[in-house]
């Protein structure tokens, strides 16, 4: 019995230590992946499209970089997709409809995933009816920028 129990627990920590490991190895890409995605936010609420396509051409970089073993194809595609949308265009409204979906995508990233060690804001447009990740409290609208930049509410903090 001792036996079992004992090799039960060696197999335990060897399947910990490689989840750590695997985590730690990522982290670095996943906290690039979030400021990408920051740098298109930011570029949307000052209105610039083309810094917005620049950054969304960085985070697909960082996206395509990571190991399926930390993010599922699935999820991957669902954000290399919408981030290529933003990249490849130049049409501010087109690039803030999309980020509505990068957003919803990111966010679940978020939630299965540690991205940051700090908090993450998940704020709220009740105009557009659409959520953005924040890495400030402070409200600053990524779908209407100086039009209705306080516009929102944080819904959700991820630790």
């Amino acid at each position: 019995m001792k036996t079992l129990f004992l090799i039960g627990a060696l197999i335990a920590t060897a399947f910990t230590q490689e989840t750590y490991s695997q985590q730690t190895t990522n982290q670095p890409q996943l906290s690039q992946l979030l400021n990408s995605y920051y740098q298109v936010k930011d570029a949307l609420i000052r209105g610039n499209a083309n810094t917005a396509a620049t950054h969304a051409e960085a985070f697909l970089k960082t996206a395509n970089g990571i190991s399926n073993r930390t993010i599922s194809e699935e999820n991957r595609n669902a954000l290399v997709k919408d981030a290529g949308v933003i990249s490849e265009s130049k049409d501010l409204n087109k690039q803030r409809e999309v980020f509505a979906n990068l957003s919803t995508n990111m966010y679940a990233l978020a939630t299965s995933l540690k991205l940051t060690a700090e908090p993450i804001y998940y704020q709220y447009c009740p105009m557009k009816k659409s959520y953005w990740l924040s890495a400030d409290k402070a409200i600053k609208n990524p779908y209407y920028g100086n039009a209705m930049l306080t516009c929102g509410k944080i819904t959700e903090t991820i630790q």
